[in-house]
């Protein structure tokens, strides 16, 4: 099967996932500063996720630039991407509402660990597909910074429990290492695409 329809859809939730999470800025009805006070923890809740969701959205591009077809499988492995993607505005809405109490920050958390695992499925499947020796499966190889990273996720959950801060800095810590983005891809397809 063609991969466009699946990148199309995609692009579309992960687009529809960024304008529910701004929509959770509410608008004071105070012109001053001040009124703005209230909002910081909503803001802080709402950049980290802008980051996630960006970050994701970048790699999911990449990994499927590198696809040649997807399939059923791929098709429902996606899916399941989105599904957990699709959570984390009702989970940045509630750690931020809640000025990042305990329960929100370990649910936060147990989404965001969801989504690598949800990915990392999504790129064996792939990888299943297009065969180990695909241009791929050479660029994931053995995606040790993905098990690092919902491990880190696992430990700041733990860590969520004691103080939940900790486990925030811990998504932040997280997110800084994939900000810039995963090169895996884009290097081993610049390697095997001749350029015109």
């Amino acid at each position: 099967m063609s991969k466009g329809r699946l990148e199309a859809f995609s692009d579309g939730v992960i687009a529809i996932i960024i304008t529910i999470m701004v929509l959770e800025l509410k608008v004071p009805h105070d012109a001053s500063l001040e009124a703005l006070k209230h909002l910081i923890p909503v803001f802080i809740s709402y950049i980290l996720s802008f980051i996630y969701v960006g970050i994701y959205w970048n790699n999911h591009h990449h990994m499927l630039h590198a696809a040649r077809s997807v399939n059923g499988a791929v098709l429902w492995a996606n899916l399941h991407l989105l599904f957990w993607l699709s959570l984390i505005p009702f989970v940045t809405a509630w750690m931020g509402e809640n000025h990042f109490a305990k329960w929100p920050v370990i649910c936060y958390g147990v989404v965001l660990a969801m989504n690598g695992a949800a990915y990392t499925i999504l790129a064996k499947i792939l990888i299943n597909l297009h065969g180990e020796n695909s241009m791929l499966a050479q660029a994931f190889g053995n995606d040790s910074k993905g098990k690092l990273s919902v491990g880190a996720y696992m430990a700041a959950i733990a860590l969520s429990f004691i103080q939940p801060w900790l486990g925030f800095a811990l998504y932040v810590v997280v997110a800084c290492v994939w900000f810039i983005p995963d090169r895996r891809i884009e290097n081993k397809i610049n390697k095997e695409e001749p350029h015109s």
